[in-house]
C-alpha cells in the first residue's frame, strides 16, 4: 500500500523526539518502541513506526528503518546515516528537527502571504465583471429612459468608464494567468524556467537567493554537525540551495577551498554572505566553533527570508487594493457625471 510522504514538521517533531530519547541513553528499538506507544492517531508517521519497530529490533539502524519505511525525504535519511556513522546522532537528529521546522515555518509564510494577494486578485476580477455586465448597462439604461437617447457628452463618459473597467479586467485576468502558469511550472520539471524569469527583477531574485542561502547554510551546518569533512559537506550542501545563482557562487568558495583555504575564508573572499555574517563564519572557524556559528546564522537567515517576504506582501497588497478601488471608483465617477449634469440642469 503506497504511504504518503510526512510534512515537514512531521519529519521535525520525529527527529526531535528521536534525539531527546537518544540524548537520554535509550536504546534505539526501544526509542521507537516508546514513540509508537506514545502515539494514538494513525497516519503516514504512525505507519511508519511499525515497519521501524520490526526493522530497529532486527538490529539494523535508524537509516535504514526510516527508509523502508518510504515517508521521510532523501536528505533526512541521508544525514541520519552520516551521524550514525560519525557517532553524532543525536546532534544530526536535532540540527534536522530544526532545519524542517525553519522550513515549514518559511513555507508556512510563504503559503500565508500568497493567498491575501491571489484573493484580492480575484475580489478584483469579480468585482469588475459585475460593473462590466451589471452596473455600467444598468446606468446606461437609466440615461436612455430619461432623455431617449444619451447625449454626445454622456456617451464619452460612459465609454470612458467601459474603456477603464476593460482596461483592468484584462490586467488583472493576464496576471492572474501569469500566476497559475507559473504556479504549474514551478512544480513541474521546468521549475528553471520560472526561477530565470523572476531573477531578472531584483526583489523576487533577492528572495530566491536568501531561501537558496537560507537552504545551503541549514545543509552545511547539518553536514558539519553529522562528522563530514568540510569539502563534502559543502559539495553536499550545494545541491540542497534549487538556486542557481548561490551554486555558482559556493562553486567558486569550492576552488578557493581547493587552495588550502577553510570555508569560512573562502566564503567571505568570494562574498558568498553578507559581510557581517562572513565576519561571524571567520570567528567561529578560528575560535572552533563553526558548527555553533552556522546554526545561528540559519536562524538569521531564516529570519531574513520571512522579512522578505513580509516586505513582498506589504508592496503587492496596497497595489491591488489600489487598482480595486481606482477603477471602480473612476469609473462610477465618470457613470455619475452626466446624472449630476442632468439633475443641475433640471434645477
Amino acid at each position: 500500500m503506497r504511504r504518503g510522504k510526512l510534512d515537514s514538521l512531521g519529519v521535525s517533531a520525529f527527529c526531535e523526539s528521536m534525539a531527546m530519547m537518544v540524548q537520554s541513553g535509550i536504546q534505539m528499538d526501544e526509542a521507537v518502541a516508546l514513540l509508537r506507544s506514545s502515539s494514538g492517531h494513525t497516519g503516514p508517521l504512525e505507519d511508519g513506526l511499525v515497519i521501524m519497530q520490526a526493522e530497529t529490533e532486527a538490529g539494523k539502524g535508524l537509516a535504514v528503518a526510516m527508509e523502508a519505511t518510504g515517508i521521510f525525504p532523501e536528505y533526512a535519511i541521508h544525514m541520519v546515516s552520516a551521524g550514525e556513522s560519525a557517532g553524532r546522532l543525536e546532534d544530526v537528529l536535532f540540527q534536522l528537527a530544526r532545519y524542517y521546522e525553519d522550513q515549514k515555518n518559511i513555507r508556512n509564510k510563504l503559503k500565508n502571504a500568497v493567498i491575501y494577494p491571489v484573493a484580492m486578485l480575484g475580489i478584483t476580477i469579480i468585482v469588475l465583471i459585475i460593473m462590466l455586465a451589471m452596473v455600467l448597462p444598468a446606468f446606461t439604461d437609466v440615461y436612455n429612459s430619461l432623455t431617449g437617447s444619451l447625449t454626445a457628452s454622456s456617451y464619452a463618459y460612459v465609454n470612458w468608464a467601459y474603456m477603464l473597467c476593460w482596461v483592468a479586467l484584462i490586467v488583472m485576468l493576464v496576471l492572474a494567468v501569469t500566476l497559475v502558469l507559473g504556479f504549474v511550472l514551478w512544480n513541474s520539471k521546468k521549475r528553471n524556467i520560472v526561477e530565470s524569469i523572476l531573477h531578472k527583477f531584483s526583489f523576487s531574485g533577492s528572495i530566491l537567493e536568501s531561501f537558496g542561502m537560507f537552504r545551503f547554510t541549514a545543509a552545511l551546518s547539518t553536514f558539519l554537525a553529522s562528522g563530514q569533512m568540510q569539502d563534502i559537506a559543502v559539495t553536499e550542501s550545494r545541491k540542497m540551495t534549487s538556486c542557481k545563482p548561490v551554486e555558482e557562487k559556493v562553486e567558486r568558495c569550492q576552488g578557493r577551498m581547493g587552495e588550502g583555504h577553510g570555508i569560512a575564508q573562502a566564503a567571505y573572499d568570494e562574498g558568498l554572505f553578507e559581510p557581517v555574517y562572513g565576519r561571524m563564519l571567520l570567528a567561529g572557524e578560528r575560535s572552533g566553533s563553526l558548527e555553533a556559528v552556522l546554526r545561528k546564522l540559519t536562524g538569521l537567515l531564516a529570519d531574513h527570508c520571512t522579512e522578505l517576504v513580509d516586505r513582498l506582501v506589504g508592496i503587492v497588497d496596497p497595489l491591488l487594493s489600489g487598482v480595486l478601488m481606482v477603477a471602480v471608483g473612476l469609473s462610477l465617477l465618470s457613470v455619475m457625471l452626466p446624472l449630476i449634469g442632468m439633475m443641475n440642469s433640471i434645477g
